[in-house]
């Protein structure tokens, strides 16, 4: 799957850099079939918000794939080709090469050992990547990270024909803004956990209902922010919302 992963992103970094669609296309369907390798390990993890999130990634994904090399892709799926080059080039080196991987693993795990002692927390760094909080512990992984977020809103952000100034302020801000409530986030995982505030169940209640719930608020309320700096984002996002409402509704549509 490593090399599907590198294969698809080529081909969308491909359509980028030469505007030719069907290399698109081909990308989105490599895409897919990398999303359809990765329930498994959120089932794993009884992460079932990301099992379904993973799932949808990857319906769109072949759903795209196939819009464009039967040329009926708008502007818009353009567009989302061009954000997903972006946004995969800034995430996926995370995932699978391991220097990095562990890098930002370890300065998020020493980041949320700063935030919590700063408010006087007796939380404990065990090892690079487990923090203590009254016996339990808490490895940090890559999703506690936010990376996924980050790389989402930059590749939006930055896939937008708009004043350089503009998109490096809506940049900077989602930035920021996700890193340091994840900071919060992992702070109230392990404050939860540690204090077993919801029983036996506290992790999971925490972790998987909680803080899921929190972090997509969080996340829309970001995304206001940002199409205030950035309208021209909305529009596009509106024009691919209307495009996958109208070949739902009409799925032989033929337009270009």
């Amino acid at each position: 799957m490593e090399n599907v992963l590198w294969i698809s992103l080529l081909l969308l970094l491909g359509y980028t850099l030469s505007g030719r669609e069907r290399l698109a296309g081909a990308g989105w369907f490599m895409f897919g079939f990398y999303w359809l390798s990765t329930p498994e390990y959120y089932l794993h993890i009884q992460d079932y918000f990301n099992v379904a999130l993973t799932l949808l990634a990857a319906a769109f994904s072949f759903y795209l794939g196939v819009r464009i090399l039967s040329r009926r892709a708008s502007s818009a799926f353009c567009w989302a080709s061009r954000a997903a080059a972006i946004g995969g080039v800034m995430y996926f080196p995370f995932v699978e090469i391991s220097s990095l991987n562990s890098w930002l693993i370890g300065s998020t795990t020493q980041f949320t050992y700063l935030f919590m002692g700063a408010f006087g927390v007796p939380v404990i760094m065990e090892r690079w990547n487990v923090l203590i909080l009254n016996g339990r512990a808490v490895e940090i992984v890559l999703a506690c990270t936010a990376i996924e977020s980050i790389a989402l809103f930059a590749g939006v952000i930055l896939s937008v024909q708009a004043p350089g100034g503009r998109r490096f302020a809506a940049v900077a801000l989602s930035t920021l803004a996700i890193y340091t409530l994840n900071l919060g986030r992992n702070a109230f995982v392990l404050l939860a956990y540690g204090g077993q505030w919801f029983g036996a169940d506290s992790f999971y209640v925490a972790h998987n209902v909680i803080a899921k719930i929190g972090s997509t608020i969080a996340l829309l309320l970001i995304a206001y922010l940002v199409f205030a700096l950035l309208p021209e984002l909305l529009s596009h996002i509106d024009e691919l919302i209307k495009e996958l409402r109208l070949s739902v509704r009409n799925p032989g549509r033929g337009d270009a």
